[in-house]
């Protein structure tokens, strides 16, 4: 059973790399921010909290992404190991986490802030089914419109200039620390992510002695 950490700041490709890896090595995929967006999507008494956090531009509350995690991993549907991304995002929940698991890795994607702007302010959100598009990578046949349904592309809530530079901010103050904590403690593999994704994926697997990426 594998248990790894994918961390990096907002745009990096944490989300595309857990897919590559949990598709391959069937590992379950655990990210925070997909089970925020369900909530935002599905009308909860969370979605609403998180909802208007972010069209305030600020961050969503460590208590609540603590509980939200802890809730997920007590499921235990993950039989050969999880791939988690948006926890932990501070010294306290990192220090919770290597208590409760034992992690075989931490990847740590790299990108410099130059690039990070230029990603997430060309994300793009289908506003009927949630399906995700980024204008320089990933762009859909119709400008504007969702591949799968038609439906209207929007940017998401927390995707302005001011919100992603307070991401940033609170980024290198809380999450760096978490980094160090792991690197005193566990495997950190620190990775470029400025190459196109199969090759950021063939760097991981090579750093973490993972069976070779199948594209």
């Amino acid at each position: 059973m594998r248990k790894y950490v994918i961390m990096g700041v907002q745009g990096s490709g944490k989300g595309t790399q857990s897919e590559l890896m949990r598709r391959d090595l069937d590992l379950t995929h655990i990210g925070v921010g997909d089970i925020l967006r369900w909530h935002v999507q599905q009308h909860t008494k969370i979605g609403a909290l998180v909802r208007r956090t972010m069209a305030a531009g600020e961050l969503v509350g460590d208590d609540l992404v603590e509980s939200i995690v802890r809730e997920r991993l007590q499921q235990h549907d993950w039989n050969y190991g999880f791939l988690i991304d948006g926890f932990p995002r501070n010294v306290r929940q990192a220090e919770f986490f290597l208590e409760s698991y034992d992690i075989d890795g931490v990847i740590h994607l790299d990108l410099p802030d130059e690039d990070v702007q230029k990603r997430v302010l060309s994300r793009r959100l289908c506003a009927s089914c949630g399906m995700d598009y980024n204008l320089i990578s990933d762009r859909p046949e119709v400008d504007g419109n969702c591949d799968v349904c038609g439906g209207d592309l929007v940017p998401r809530d927390d995707d302005t200039p001011e919100a992603l530079a307070a991401r940033l901010r609170d980024y290198y103050e809380k999450t760096e620390p978490v980094l160090e904590l792991f690197r005193r403690k566990e495997c950190v593999l620190t990775v470029d992510a400025r190459p196109e994704p199969g090759a950021v994926q063939d760097a991981i697997r090579s750093g973490l002695d993972l069976p070779p990426y199948r594209r």
